[in-house]
């Protein structure tokens, strides 16, 4: 983990090196595919983020990344989206469903890290809840470290996946043990892992967005997208 920081908007460190490989990301793209738009209706996707202290030097890359990915669906619309963090002694929250990507920006932008454990349990939890009350066609998560019980969040990550909820999973940085915890959180969901830095940064922009362009209008948004993602994922569907 890296020296604590004090929690600061415009905060910057240094990430690690290393890329994603291209397996890895084609594995992504293999996965999005399955991913089922609303049938009708406006899309529903949560974005949960942990904005623990170990997320500090990166903050700002990571929030640069959401953010483009709601800007891309602006012109299409038809997607509401729910923000939701955890950080400090306990502390998580959830946003009202936002339909403006602008707003939701506004949103994450006053978020900032404070020390404390990750919260996943209730990430996940919080998802089964509000499908239950209406359709969340996916979650997307971003964290870097994970400190609770696997078996716990392999259960819920189960029952997500049982009711059409898939979890797409994007790490940051390279610790094995979170790394196995994603990639099981995906796999019972449904959904897919992805890892990011800064080499990667550019292409996950375009998979997140991607994922969210599908979420919003299925394959007929995908084919009006620009971009990469976009082209790959076309390819992958047909």
């Amino acid at each position: 983990m890296s020296d604590p920081k004090a929690p600061s908007k415009t905060a910057t460190g240094d990430v690690a090196r290393s890329t994603s490989s291209s397996a890895e990301l084609d594995a992504f793209l293999n996965k999005v595919q399955s991913l089922q738009p609303a049938a009708s209706g406006r899309g529903r996707l949560i974005v949960a983020m942990d904005a623990t202290m170990s997320r500090q030097p990166t903050w700002d890359l990571a929030l640069s990344l959401q953010s483009e990915m709601f800007r891309a669906v602006k012109e299409v619309g038809g997607l509401d989206v729910q923000l939701m963090y955890f950080r400090g002694f306990g502390e998580c929250r959830s946003s009202r469903w936002v339909g403006d990507p602008d707003a939701l920006a506004r949103l994450m932008r006053q978020v900032h890290c404070e020390g404390g454990h990750t919260q996943i349990r209730k990430v996940l939890s919080h998802a089964r809840q509000e499908n239950e009350r209406q359709t969340v066609n996916a979650l997307v998560y971003v964290g870097d470290c994970m400190e609770e019980n696997i078996d716990t969040l392999s259960q819920l990550a189960g029952e997500l996946g049982l009711v059409g909820v898939p979890v797409f999973v994007f790490q940051e940085g390279h610790d094995a043990g979170a790394e196995r915890a994603f990639r099981e959180i995906a796999r019972l969901s449904r959904g897919a892992y992805c890892r990011f830095d800064a080499g990667s940064s550019a292409q996950l922009r375009e998979l997140l967005r991607a994922v969210a362009v599908y979420a919003t209008g299925g394959r007929k948004a995908l084919e009006n997208a620009k971009g990469g993602a976009a082209t790959l994922l076309l390819e992958q569907l047909r």
